[in-house]
């Protein structure tokens, strides 16, 4: 499946999920002053967009490192996306991960793994992988996924209060479905790969 600069930023915006994350951010970000909330939710969408973005140029390197292909890479990438798809749809009422409410959250969980996620990861990966010419268009895709994070997440308490909990709720759910398809596809797409290479 090749990927256009569209695409891949659609792509990268779903699994980033800035939409399905307002919540866990609110619910971590409670104990922090109002005046640093926003302070803390730019920092926490810069570092995640570093990670990406060191691995979206040395990915390649590490998968060279590890001995793993660009179809492995594709078929465990999709298992992935499958899984946090699911857990889109039908999430666990008691949320996603354990957090510390008592202290400023630092680049676990909000950077990492709500934004740069396993899922993230592969994707960024996946895209450096399969189509390296187009590395500056990645970088583009990027850069505009991660700047909506940052501003939807900055205004994640606005945002909850003027569309409501369950049109949040039910966004999550459709991209989800979204999700799913695109998992399902990128599991294809390794398989048959891998099929070629028998």
């Amino acid at each position: 499946m090749d990927y256009t600069f569209a695409s891949a930023t659609i792509l990268l915006i779903l699994v980033t999920d800035p939409l399905g994350n307002i919540p866990i951010f609110i619910s971590a970000l409670k104990s922090v002053d109002k005046q640093r909330r926003r302070l803390v939710v730019v920092r926490e969408v810069f570092i995640a967009y570093v990670i990406l973005m060191l691995f979206l140029f040395f990915g390649d390197r590490f998968l060279d490192l590890m001995h793993l292909s660009d179809t492995s890479l594709g078929i465990a990438g999709g298992v992935i996306l499958f899984l946090i798809a699911l857990r889109m749809i039908f999430p666990h009422p008691d949320g996603v991960f354990g957090t510390d409410d008592e202290h400023e959250p630092f680049i676990v969980p909000l950077a990492i793994p709500l934004l740069a996620g396993p899922s993230a990861l592969a994707t960024v990966m996946l895209l450096a992988s399969r189509q390296p010419g187009k590395i500056m268009e990645w970088m583009g895709a990027l850069t505009i996924a991660m700047l909506l994070c940052a501003v939807v997440l900055s205004f994640a308490g606005q945002i909850q209060k003027w569309v409501g909990e369950r049109v949040v709720t039910a966004f999550e759910r459709l991209m989800g479905l979204i999700l799913t398809a695109i998992a399902v596809e990128m599991l294809l797409k390794g398989i048959q790969d891998f099929m070629k290479s028998l």
